[in-house]
């Protein structure tokens, strides 16, 4: 059992039908047929979409991306057609909204890891591959790997895991041409991120991608390099061999495993409600991911 604690109820806006209720995000289509994408501050963690928001985590995340957008235009085609408010939309939608190409969307996590983290640990612990992939002996828990590699996984609906797959496995499902093109991209997209936030004393560890299909072009979509969709550590307090600092929600990971929270994460209870303290230190991460990678102020 997982998913949402509270689903919440869509807002109704002229104009626009809703369409889809994600983790984080609420889809609408307006009457062009474009994608209106609205980040709430919602925060998930073990499949939990959690009862508790995060100040300002919508507008950071779609900043973020924004910007990541920007700096990324010259190698993909980003889905972003507007930063504007739709007509009728609420105040409190302003810089958390995107209006977007509707694409039609490749059934693939598209993963990138210049490190070794996460599910690519426990593999890599079990048979030294990561999604099938050989890795040399000897890494353990944040090692730098000898180049980066495309790991990609299949989507999962809200409280279920995403599943690793091998690249074999993308190209029976989306073609060969499809798997070559998502890989190239998928790691030219994610050394590009490295070194922008390497220069910022930030590493990469890895981060997922969404694209789509506008007509044959292949488009960047949803939300890009953020702290929910990346790993992303201190440069200066990256020490291999055990769990790195991070940019992230860590802080409501280490809580809710906690003796504090009283939640059994086996059970099938839901996660309780946050308290102000992990709340406002999740947010100040959120924060200052944002400021060192961007360079500018949050406001």
């Amino acid at each position: 059992m997982s998913g949402f604690v509270e689903k919440p109820e869509p807002l109704e806006v002229p104009g626009l039908v809703h369409l889809h209720t994600g983790k984080v995000r609420e889809l609408y289509q307006n009457e062009a047929g474009d994608l209106v994408m609205v980040a709430s501050d919602r925060i998930s963690a073990f499949d939990w979409v959690l009862p508790t928001e995060i100040p300002d985590k919508g507008r950071t995340l779609t900043q973020l991306s924004q910007w990541w957008f920007d700096k990324l235009a010259d190698l993909v085609p980003n889905h972003v057609l507007s930063t504007e408010l739709p007509p009728g939309a609420p105040d409190d939608w302003a810089g958390r909204t995107l209006i977007c190409k509707s694409l039609r969307m490749v059934p693939v996590e598209c993963v990138a890891r210049g490190y070794l983290a996460g599910s690519g640990l426990v593999e890599y612990n079990e048979s030294r591959t990561v999604c099938g992939l050989a890795l040399p002996e000897g890494l353990v828990d944040g090692s730098e790997l000898p180049a980066p590699i495309f790991t990609p996984a299949t989507k999962a609906a809200v409280g279920e895991h995403d599943e690793n797959v091998s690249y074999e496995e993308v190209a029976r499902q989306v073609g060969a041409e499809t798997a070559a093109q998502l890989r190239q991209t998928t790691l030219a997209v994610y050394n590009r991120a490295r070194d922008i936030a390497r220069e910022r004393g930030i590493l990469l560890a890895d981060t997922k991608f969404e694209f789509g299909y506008d007509g044959e072009t292949l488009v960047l979509a949803d939300e890009v390099l953020t702290p929910d969709s990346s790993r992303f550590w201190p440069a200066d307090e990256w020490e291999p061999g055990h769990p790195q600092p991070s940019f992230d929600k860590q802080y409501v990971r280490d809580w809710l495993t906690s003796p504090e929270s009283g939640w059994d994460r086996k059970s099938e209870q839901p996660p309780p409600a946050l308290p102000p303290h992990i709340v406002e230190a999740t947010r100040a991460k959120y924060i200052e991911a944002y400021e060192r990678l961007t360079g500018t102020s949050w406001s």
